[in-house]
C-alpha cells in the first residue's frame, strides 16, 4: 500500500473512532480504539514504542511514539480543543529522531483535527 493511501485510511479510522467515541475521553481511549481500527486493517501496529533520540552518537533521551504504522507512519493523538505550534514540533521532531519520513497529528477534540508532517519537506 502506498503511503498516500495508508494515510487516508488511517484517517477513517480516526474519524470512524470519533464517531463512535464522541469527544471528552483521555488520549489512551483514543489511542486503543485507534489501534482495535488499524488492526482489522492487518497493518502492523506499535503502541507507545520506545523512540531513542541521539545526539552526537550517544543516547540523550528517549520517548513513547503513540503508534507506529508498518515502521513508516507515525501517528500522534491528543485529546485537547485546539492542536497547537508545539504539538506540531513535537511530531516533526518525533520524525527526525526515528527517520520516518511521514506522521499525523491526530486530535480528537470536539471534532477530528489532523495535521500531516513529512521530515522531509513534501511539495503537495
Amino acid at each position: 500500500m502506498q503511503k498516500k493511501d495508508l494515510t487516508h485510511q488511517i484517517i477513517k479510522c480516526a474519524y470512524k473512532v470519533h464517531n463512535t467515541l464522541g469527544s471528552g475521553f483521555l488520549e489512551k481511549v483514543y489511542e486503543n480504539a485507534l489501534a482495535i481500527e488499524l488492526k482489522k486493517l492487518n497493518l502492523e501496529v506499535k503502541i507507545q514504542s520506545p523512540v531513542s533520540v541521539y545526539y552526537d552518537d550517544e543516547v540523550v533521551g528517549e520517548y513513547f511514539a503513540d503508534i507506529i504504522i508498518n515502521n513508516e507512519i507515525i501517528i500522534e493523538l491528543k485529546a485537547v480543543s485546539e492542536i497547537s505550534k508545539i504539538h506540531e514540533v513535537q511530531l516533526v521532531n518525533y520524525l527526525q529522531a526515528t527517520k520516518i519520513d511521514i506522521g499525523l497529528l491526530i486530535n480528537f477534540g470536539e471534532s477530528v483535527q489532523i495535521k500531516r508532517k513529512y521530515r522531509v519537506y513534501q511539495n503537495n
